[in-house]
């Protein structure tokens, strides 16, 4: 599903540069649930990603944005939920970047609701859920359009450990049906729930 090809990404740091990133390849294949454990870092990125075999180190924003908006679902350590839209709404967004009529769009997220066992929030917006109902909806919105592949940036961050746990149970589930995942985490207990940790130090992939 992915290949990279010496992928390096740093900011810059006075004079140089500090690499995140150094000469990474690495595969990642359908169905995988991978963990990435290393330091936080930003900035520009060079090398060959391929995704569904497509060189999306060629492509320009609009055509990777298109990729994003079709086969990728994302979850984060904020949320990043829209506060003026009820649970419902936030369900909603990734079905509308697609040629999806209104009447399956809103069938479609009545079985969400249900699948998540979530139908009570519907109508709740964000201020007023928890911090691990969020997150909850926050999973819900990044699947319910089937993407091929999780994108999870700490996503049991800002959650108590009972809650840290069912997000990560929730993940397992969804791998096992078939969604390719690829989590970041600094947790060691959350990282063992893939079936692969890739440890990331100075930039470079270290022995496991």
């Amino acid at each position: 599903m992915i290949k990279l090809f010496n992928i390096e990404k740093a900011y810059p740091v006075g004079p140089g540069k500090y690499y995140v990133l150094r000469r990474i390849s690495a595969e990642v294949k359908e169905g995988d649930f991978i963990t990435i454990m290393g330091p936080s870092g930003a900035g520009a990125w060079s090398g060959e990603y391929y995704f569904l075999e497509q060189p999306v180190h060629k492509l320009n924003l609009k055509q990777r944005a298109e990729i994003n908006k079709k086969y990728i679902g994302f979850v984060f350590q904020q949320y990043h939920l829209l506060d003026n839209l009820t649970v419902a709404e936030n369900l909603d967004i990734p079905l509308s970047y697609r040629n999806i009529k209104s009447s399956e769009r809103q069938a479609i997220v009545a079985d969400t609701l249900d699948r998540f066992q979530i139908v009570a929030m519907k109508d709740l917006f964000p201020s007023q859920l928890s911090g691990g109902q969020q997150q909850l909806v926050a999973v819900a919105r990044a699947v319910i359009a089937n993407p091929k592949l999780i994108l999870a940036d700490e996503p049991t961050g800002n959650l108590h450990s009972s809650q840290g746990k069912e997000i990560m149970e929730l993940f397992k589930r969804l791998n096992n049906e078939g969604t390719t995942i690829i989590q970041v985490t600094h947790n060691e207990a959350w990282a063992a729930y893939g079936d692969r940790i890739i440890h990331l130090a100075d930039g470079w992939i270290t022995p496991s």
